[in-house]
């Protein structure tokens, strides 16, 4: 989606990347001692994974702006802090959306412990992803490898490195506990094909890898349920795939570009008022795909007593029966793709093929 990606091929991937490594070993593997004998073979592997990946992983500071109510100076304060990971040699730092939500300024501290301000690339609340861009030298820019989160499995041994309590280049581990789960994202869209891990997630972690037992990036760490808000081994990853297709948009163009139908509708509290199975069109922009279907807006009489509305009740194959499977059933798709529409206006069943278009 949107061209452009960074990484192409999966097999072109490693390879740029481990060209990065070769180039960069002072980075890298920067004066690691030598394994003690008599380590487990999962020992082992733990400390090559981390070793491997840790140079890529940094250190997120959020900062505001204040204004001195008696000098009227203004001045920077931290407002927080988390985790993310370098993407690419031109110096863009993949994190969460909410670690950076209400900041003016940001700053990214590489494995190396250089301190560099960062700019706002773009970011994409509804998936919860940020792009930042620091301009640091190539020899300090060690990209995290992105993997497949297609054919994870539950069970798998899973590797979480982060900043948890401001505590930098921090590894916990665990196991993928389930898959296909949904959360909430800060702007309140469902985030699907959620990895849910058992290793420690805490304050801090946010924006981090989640790795699998060959070091390569399969989720980006994003949130925990806990009462205390504390790690209470149900964290939350946002899958690979969802950033392999996000990121490269924000960096091309600032933003994610989102295909729909050119519609506004009723929240789904009101729907469920009227009893209605489905999204109540309340807008329709003339000549959009979903005027091109037929649709029409919501109708009221010189009373404001609704007279007539269309019902939103299925895009392809899949049954609509509210917001949140709308916005499913569009996302990651393309301007221009077609769909098959199905909706209702009162007794009357209609069906439609139209062609998506790119939303403002």
């Amino acid at each position: 989606i949107g061209g452009g990606a960074v990484w192409g091929d999966s097999s072109d991937d490693a390879e740029s990347i481990r060209a990065v490594r070769l180039a960069h070993p002072t980075v890298c593997r920067a004066q690691s001692p030598e394994l003690p004998s008599g380590l487990l073979e999962d020992e082992r592997n733990t400390i090559q994974v981390f070793r491997r990946v840790s140079p890529s992983v940094a250190f997120i500071t959020n900062k505001q702006l204040r204004r001195d109510v008696f000098s009227l100076n203004v001045f920077e304060i931290p407002a927080g802090t988390g985790s993310g990971f370098v993407w690419d040699a031109q110096g863009h730092v993949v994190t969460n959306f909410h670690v950076l939500q209400g900041g003016n300024a940001f700053s990214v501290t590489l494995a190396g412990g250089k301190t560099y301000e960062a700019k706002l690339v773009g970011t994409e609340a509804a998936k919860d992803l940020a792009v930042l861009r620091i301009d640091a030298p190539a020899a300090e820019l060690v990209p995290i490898e992105p993997g497949d989160s297609a054919p994870l499995l539950v069970g798998q041994k899973v590797l979480a490195v982060g900043n948890p309590f401001g505590l930098d280049q921090t590894l916990t581990t665990g196991i993928i506990s389930a898959l296909g789960r949904e959360i909430r994202s800060v702007a309140g869209n469902l985030i699907d094909d959620v990895i849910q891990t058992d290793a420690s997630i805490n304050p801090g972690n946010s924006g981090g890898p989640l790795l699998d037992s060959s070091g390569r990036l399969i989720g980006v760490n994003t949130a925990i349920v806990s009462p205390s808000g504390s790690s209470a081994g149900v964290g939350f990853a946002v899958p690979v795939n969802t950033v392999k297709r996000i990121v490269p948009q924000i960096i091309r163009y600032g933003k994610v570009k989102h295909a729909g139908l050119a519609i506004h509708v009723l929240a789904d509290d009101f729907a469920r008022r009227w009893g209605v199975t489905g999204v109540v069109v309340r807008e329709v922009k003339p000549g959009g795909p979903a005027d091109r279907a037929g649709m029409k807006p919501l109708e009221m009489d010189r009373w404001g007593r609704v007279t007539s509305f269309d019902i939103l009740t299925g895009i392809d194959d899949r049954e609509i029966q509210g917001y949140d499977d709308m916005f499913a059933a569009l996302d990651g798709r393309r301007p221009g793709e077609q769909v098959t529409l199905r909706f209702r206006r009162g007794t009357r069943e209609f069906r439609a093929v139209t062609r998506l278009v790119e939303l403002d």
